[in-house]
């Protein structure tokens, strides 16, 4: 099997691969998104600072306490989530009641200061962030070789993306949360603490993006630009799969890094927009998107 649609097998699994890795950084930042928009209705454009946070917040526990990988990979998401609680609460929890436009213009303007602030410190340059040594390596497939750590981030993502959707879709605290959505003032009125609710839910999907961070971060140079070179296409992602659908996002996240990495084999002019021009066609054929509710 030296090649499949006289492109060399080696080069189309590589891309494959590549948009696998891709899409489970959409899916992962796409759900901490559409649970924070499905359960508190606003657009958090913050979400790329707080993926790069993540990243950061990882760089700095190796460097200046010794903390490796695994301890970040638990540390990271829970400190940039408490950082997301204060946000909520300081600031967020005051527009429920307001246009979708102010939470959208506040989360922008917060995202570009903590993304300036952290350009102020650490530059502009990437920093490296080693691979632990037990994901080092490559598996040999037979067809190609395939880096352990690439197919530990894939595999990881899944796991993440189908507990979140479990969590809300199929236990009692999903349940809570759903109804509060739709009935705040009912669900408080059983005693249940809506705004405590609201904090922890908003703290959970700036957790996600945290957790996207640590993982991106050994196989992306951990820069201030990194998480605003992805939030437009994460944007994209959750268009196109339905606002607030949670199983929308993971679905069309994976779905669309495939389409990106097999865009680069065919057409590779067309591998930058490729993302957007499904947005187009999914927006004039079904407004809502693929899985959301008009």
């Amino acid at each position: 099997m030296d090649e499949i649609f006289g492109i060399p097998a080696p080069l189309l699994f590589g891309q494959l691969l590549l948009g696998l890795i891709n899409g489970a950084f959409y899916a992962l930042l796409s759900l901490g998104l559409a649970v924070i928009f499905g359960m508190l209705n606003v657009i958090n454009f913050t979400h790329g600072a707080q993926f790069m946070l993540g990243a950061f917040v990882a760089w700095a526990m190796l460097n200046f306490l010794g903390l490796g990988y695994w301890w970040a990979l638990l540390l990271a998401p829970i400190v940039v989530g408490l950082f997301g609680v204060l946000l909520e609460r300081t600031m967020i929890s005051k527009l429920y009641k307001l246009d979708h436009l102010y939470g959208l213009l506040l989360t922008f303007g917060v995202g570009l200061i903590i993304e300036g602030l952290v350009r102020n410190e650490f530059g502009s340059s990437g920093l490296p962030y080693r691979i632990p040594p037990e994901l080092s390596g490559a598996w040999d497939l037979g067809f190609m070789f395939m880096p352990v750590y690439r197919g530990w981030v894939v595999i990881v993502a899944l796991v993440a993306c189908i507990a979140t959707w479990l969590v809300i879709e199929r236990t009692r605290i999903g349940s809570y949360l759903r109804a509060a959505t739709e009935n705040p003032a009912l669900v408080q009125a059983f005693g249940i603490n809506v705004p405590r609710m609201m904090t922890l839910t908003y703290g959970a999907g700036v957790a996600l993006a945290a957790f996207a961070g640590v993982l991106a971060a050994p196989i992306y140079s951990v820069n201030p630009q990194m998480g605003s070179n992805l939030i437009i296409i994460v944007f994209a992602v959750v268009v196109i799969g339905g606002m607030g659908s949670i199983l929308g996002s993971v679905l069309t996240g994976f779905g669309l890094g495939i389409v990106e990495g097999l865009t680069k084999v065919f057409y590779p002019e067309a591998s930058a927009t490729v993302i957007f021009v499904v947005m187009a066609i999914v927006l004039l054929l079904r407004p809502a998107g693929l899985f959301g509710r008009a």
